[in-house]
């Protein structure tokens, strides 16, 4: 895999928003982050352009997000929100000057297309890290993370253990995202080759069943066969039907890979929490399930 330039201070810092629409205000107190971190922020007025839910149409989302990755100027590309649109444009993205001079593109959530596509597609490395409607709400601890790999940092984590946890070593690179993102890829030609790779997996307001259903559609399409570790990140605000599915998601998980023998990592601090510590992927990773958990790049 190969790994943008690292930024210096007083780079331009591209703004895209390549799914759901969002405006200045919401926006002003990232800028503001970003600008103390010592960068400088890019964007122009079709950033806040809207159709329907999304932040413009398919065509404008394209060209501007085509604009980032092929302006100079620009050093690295983080995302406004998720939501739902990146899919919608992926295709119509030409990588071609990209993968000759790649930068860091910087997001999760719906971003998960981007990460498993440009890590497939072109074996460029990207950072899922947190999006600037969260900055606000996000621990020093993500903030920073981010803004050191951007710098050329590498990220050592260290976390206590889970009850759900299989202890193991492994080592492979980096891959995954968003489950619901994810599972909606199967099929497709960005979905990730999974063969010797650590999988991360984390989510956001899913019902259980549901969980349980891209569980058994992953389990069922060979996605845990060659893996060599999991980590699961937040399974956050969860729901349930008015008949109890019974488990949490993290047992649902449990379940769906207990006859794997690889080591399991659950709750590690990345997702839709404010404590979203960044993950680079693509990356060779070292994954050790103890008494503790330790996750070295």
């Amino acid at each position: 895999m190969k790994r943008p330039p690292k930024l210096v201070k007083g780079d331009k810092i591209g703004i895209a928003a390549p799914a759901r629409k969002v405006s200045k205000q919401e926006l002003k107190a990232a800028f503001s982050i970003i600008e103390q971190y010592g960068f400088e922020v890019y964007l122009d007025p079709r950033l806040f352009d809207t159709d329907r839910q999304f932040a413009g149409n398919d065509q404008t989302r394209t060209d501007y997000f085509q604009h980032l990755m092929d302006d100079v100027e620009v050093k690295a590309i983080m995302t406004a929100r998720g939501g739902y649109g990146s899919v919608r444009i992926i295709d119509n993205l030409d990588f071609r000057n990209f993968k000759d001079h790649p930068k860091w593109i910087v997001g999760y959530s719906d971003m998960t297309v981007f990460h498993c596509h440009i890590n497939r597609i072109l074996g460029i490395e990207t950072l899922h890290g947190s999006m600037l409607l969260n900055f606000q709400q996000n621990s020093v601890a993500a903030l920073n993370g981010i803004f050191s790999i951007l710098e050329g940092g590498s990220p050592d984590y260290s976390i206590d253990p889970h009850p759900l946890n299989s202890r193991g070593l492994a080592k492979g690179q980096l891959t995954g995202g968003n489950l619901s993102v994810l599972y909606s890829l199967i099929g497709s030609r960005s979905f990730p080759e999974t063969q010797e790779k650590i999988l991360f997996l984390e989510d956001l307001d899913e019902y259980f069943y549901h969980i349980d259903r891209m569980l058994m559609g992953l389990k069922r399409a060979g996605v845990f066969e060659g893996i060599k570790g999991l980590i699961v990140g937040g399974m956050t605000d969860m729901n349930d039907n008015e008949i109890p599915f019974g488990k949490t998601a993290e047992e649902i998980i449990a379940d769906a890979v207990q006859s794997y023998d690889f080591p399991v990592c659950f709750n590690f601090p990345s997702g839709h929490i404010d404590d979203n510590r960044p993950l680079i992927m693509g990356a060779e990773v070292e994954l050790e399930v103890t008494d503790m958990v330790s996750i070295k790049f």
